[in-house]
C-alpha cells in the first residue's frame, strides 16, 4: 500500500465532470481502495469553499465522496509547518497552500502527490 498525498486540485477536478482536470483526477484516483490517500487539512479547506457557496448539503456531498475514496485528513503540525516555511524560503513564487501539501508529503515520507501543478515538479521529485 502507498502513501499518497493529495492536493486540492485533484479532488475538485475529480468532483466536477465539468473540470479540465476531471478525467485526470478520476484515473489518477482509480483503484484508490489500495492506497492510503491523505489531504493536507488545509487542501480540505479549499476543497470546501466552492461546495460552502452553495450550502451544506453540497458540502455534505464532498465529505461523503472523501469517506468514499477513504481519504484521510491529516493536520499541519509544526513541523510540517517548519518544513513548509523552508519550501517557501527556497521557491518563492510556492504559495503556502502548495507548500503545505508538500510538506506534508515530505513529512509523512509520502510515495508520491499528486497534483494538477505541474510547476511542482521542479520543487518536488515526488508530485505527478
Amino acid at each position: 500500500m502507498a502513501l499518497i498525498v493529495v492536493d486540492a486540485s485533484v479532488i475538485i477536478g475529480f468532483l466536477d465532470a465539468e473540470d479540465a482536470y476531471h478525467r485526470a483526477a478520476v484515473a489518477a484516483l482509480g483503484g484508490s481502495e489500495l492506497n492510503d490517500l491523505v489531504l493536507p487539512v488545509t487542501a480540505y479547506a479549499e476543497v470546501l469553499v466552492a461546495p460552502a457557496q452553495q450550502g451544506s448539503t453540497a458540502m455534505d456531498q464532498v465529505e461523503a465522496a472523501l469517506a468514499a475514496l477513504t481519504v484521510r485528513v491529516e493536520l499541519v503540525t509544526p513541523t510540517i509547518s517548519r518544513s513548509a516555511a523552508r519550501l517557501r524560503a527556497r521557491h518563492r513564487s510556492l504559495r503556502l497552500p502548495d507548500a503545505l501539501v508538500l510538506a506534508t508529503a515530505d513529512e509523512l515520507d509520502a510515495t508520491k502527490v499528486l497534483t494538477a501543478d505541474r510547476a511542482w515538479r521542479k520543487i518536488s521529485a515526488e508530485s505527478s
